[in-house]
């Protein structure tokens, strides 16, 4: 009886492995006729295309692009505020601020650097808020403190006109 057992379960062990053999190879017979058959079509596109006539494109003559100078310094924007003159020659219309300190001894400190790159530059204060603004120049008209204020934007980024009301 023993034997018997035995040898049933030894026989088992040996279908269960070679139905998994099997199985395999039935796997790997599909992907390889997978395989195939895409490289089948990947041949047939590509001897498509070599077949089809590319089309003559006329090259492009290299033109001159036209440079046009836009000044829209009418519509640059403008903060308007009422500012009194604590230190300087004057104030105009227009005014380029290049800081805004709420201490005033800040504010001298940056004046006093602009006096000696050779800039006529003054404070005044916001009546309103308290702010203490560094104005680096003053001009009558928006235009002109526009490209004021551009040419300030390389050194002081955050500059900005002011329209003192």
């Amino acid at each position: 009886m023993k034997k018997s057992l035995i040898l049933s379960a030894g026989l088992c062990a040996v279908l269960t492995l070679a139905s998994c053999g099997s199985k395999e190879s039935a796997y790997r017979k599909a992907y390889d006729k997978a395989q195939a058959a895409e490289a089948e079509a990947n041949l047939a596109t590509n001897s498509t295309v070599q077949q089809t006539e590319t089309p003559v494109v006329t090259p492009l003559t290299p033109t001159t692009p036209q440079t046009q100078t836009v000044d829209n310094y009418d519509n640059a924007t403008y903060r308007t505020e009422s500012v009194s003159l604590v230190s300087g020659s004057g104030l105009k219309n227009y005014s380029v601020v290049v800081g805004s300190f709420s201490v005033q001894a800040n504010a001298q400190g940056l004046q006093n650097t602009l006096k000696a790159a050779g800039y006529d530059a003054q404070i005044a204060k916001n009546n309103e808020r308290g702010l203490f603004r560094v104005i680096a120049s003053t001009f009558d008209r928006k235009e002109d403190a526009a490209r004021s204020r551009d040419a300030f934007r390389s050194k002081y980024p955050d500059a900005w006109l002011l329209y003192n009301k």
